[in-house]
């Protein structure tokens, strides 16, 4: 049986290099973006290249377009087999020094945090609670957060570590630190069902979020994802992952 993925911000960057990825196994993909009209060229583009793609409209901030979504899946294809909260945003915009200051903890603006936090955790626990009962109906339920190595808290508090020369964060990290909390406390609950939720780190991938300044592409930050949306029954529940291995929490 042909399984049916969601991937959340699907339209560019990672959540696209995954749909492409899915769809070249046979999957069929969902590509979920808050703008339609780039959606629907991403599932054009897919379909064009011999695969089974299709465009959804999900708002991940807005429960009515969730809802809506949902609806409409369960209508055309009754269950949904894996789920990839891909959708993120940093709340700083373009990447720069300025940007990056923004953040501080002493001088962030409140209000930049709550928008960050509304799409990377509450619009998380949005899109996955209305989803959840078309993935009960999978005989392989697989849920995939998109984190990131910054929301390591045993890498971002060594004085010695990989972050010790960036500025610290308010919004963005912080908020990728309660989507991995997320990610474990869902797998507590889920693990009866069967549903394998983990946490993936695609890498320093070049993207929008970044100026395209990553070093790795967003091909190859797909790949933990995809490994994680694909693993066997007897895979990993409530973990932390990158393409070299287990993360640190």
């Amino acid at each position: 049986m042909q399984q049916i993925a969601l991937i959340t911000g699907a339209n560019k960057g990672i959540g696209r290099a995954a749909a492409e990825q899915l769809a070249s196994i046979g999957m069929t993909v969902l590509v979920a973006a808050r703008d339609g009209e780039r959606g629907t060229a991403t599932a054009a583009a897919i379909r064009q290249a011999g695969f089974d793609a299709h465009p959804v409209v999900i708002d991940v901030t807005e429960h009515a377009s969730v809802r809506e979504a949902a609806d409409q899946i369960e209508r055309r294809f009754g269950r949904l087999d894996i789920l990839i909260n891909n959708a993120g945003i940093s709340g700083s915009g373009a990447v720069s020094p300025d940007a990056a200051l923004d953040q501080l903890p002493s001088r962030v603006d409140l209000n930049m945090v709550r928008r960050v936090f509304e799409t990377n955790v509450f619009g998380v626990i949005t899109v996955t609670n209305a989803m959840l009962p078309l993935l009960r109906r999978s005989r392989s339920p697989r849920i995939v957060n998109l984190s990131t190595a910054a929301a390591s808290l045993t890498l971002t508090a060594n004085p010695d570590g990989p972050f010790a020369g960036l500025p610290a964060s308010a919004a963005y990290s912080p908020s990728k630190s309660a989507l991995n909390a997320l990610t474990v406390q869902y797998a507590m609950e889920l693990r009866k069902d069967g549903v394998l939720v983990n946490a993936a780190d695609p890498g320093y991938v070049a993207t929008d979020i970044n100026n395209h300044q990553g070093y790795a592409t967003p091909a190859q930050g797909a790949q933990i994802v995809v490994q994680l949306a694909t693993i066997g029954d007897d895979g990993p529940t409530a973990g932390f992952f990158s393409a070299q291995g287990a993360m640190p929490w």
